[in-house]
């Protein structure tokens, strides 16, 4: 079977080597990211993926964390937007104005999880998201359960991009009622073809971890990566570094994503 929309990038040399070329040299024109996630029992993914961030070469990096951590972070450490927390630990609904006006400033969002199972920050979430439809979002680890409830809406936005596991990418073809399933048994072929129908349907990109593969797929385009250090992904690393790549590359999105996995 004819594959050619399937493309196959080896670790260490990027299949789209233009995209590090372009890369802004200058910080002012570098982006700006904010990075929004942890609970008041957590906050390691938050500062994790901020100084991975700044060392993919992001321009501005500011953070939003509960205030109940406030004591708990060196004010030098992170640029950090505060808002309120409810009893939970979570983020509150009160801090919705002070979030979209730190979303207002962000070139990007960066979803980056340890939020808790918290519903009443699943719904600030949600209506974070839904205040700024065209604005670059980036959803990994708990935060895309977090928000399942808006996965019909999210995958119909050119600007949303899900770094999920294959378990949370079967909820997602379910949730939509897609009309093929999803096995961790599957052969590799099966899932690229899998991804390259889905995404002639539903725009927002897609990069998902399955048999030490690293495979994005973007508007039936897909490429894949081999990947042996699982951990980068599900403590943030990858999504940070994505973020920042595709914060600086809106019009090349597939290929940023793609060229953000090369490890140098």
């Amino acid at each position: 079977m004819d594959r050619n929309y399937w493309l196959k990038q080896q670790p260490d040399t990027p299949l789209f080597p233009n995209i590090e070329w372009q890369k802004p040299e200058q910080r002012a024109l570098a982006g700006k990211l904010l990075i929004i996630g942890g609970n008041a029992h957590g906050f390691a993914a938050v500062a994790q993926a901020y100084q991975d961030a700044l060392a993919a070469g992001a321009g501005e990096c500011r953070v939003v964390l509960p205030d109940a951590l406030k004591k708990a972070i060196d004010p030098l450490a992170l640029d950090c937007v505060y808002v309120p927390t409810n009893p939970s630990g979570g983020i509150t609904k009160n801090a919705l104005p002070a979030l979209k006006s730190a979303a207002t400033w962000a070139d990007a969002l960066l979803f980056i999880g340890d939020a808790g199972r918290n519903s009443e920050t699943a719904i600030v979430y949600e209506q974070l998201l839904q205040t700024f439809p065209d604005k670059l979002a980036i959803l990994t680890r708990d935060t895309i359960d977090l928000t399942k409830s808006l996965w019909p809406e999210l995958l119909q936005r050119e600007s949303t991009i899900f770094i999920a596991t294959f378990a949370q990418l079967q909820k997602m073809f379910q949730a939509v009622y897609y009309p093929r399933t999803l096995l961790f048994s599957m052969q590799l072929t099966n899932v690229v073809e899998a991804l390259h129908k889905f995404t002639v349907t539903y725009p927002a990109s897609l990069v998902v971890f399955h048999q030490n593969q690293l495979i994005v797929a973007k508007a039936a385009e897909v490429s894949s990566t081999p990947w042996e250090n699982p951990m980068l992904i599900w403590r943030g690393s990858v999504a940070a570094r994505t973020a920042v790549y595709v914060m600086q590359q809106k019009a090349q999105l597939f290929q940023a994503v793609t060229t953000s996995l090369v490890r140098k």
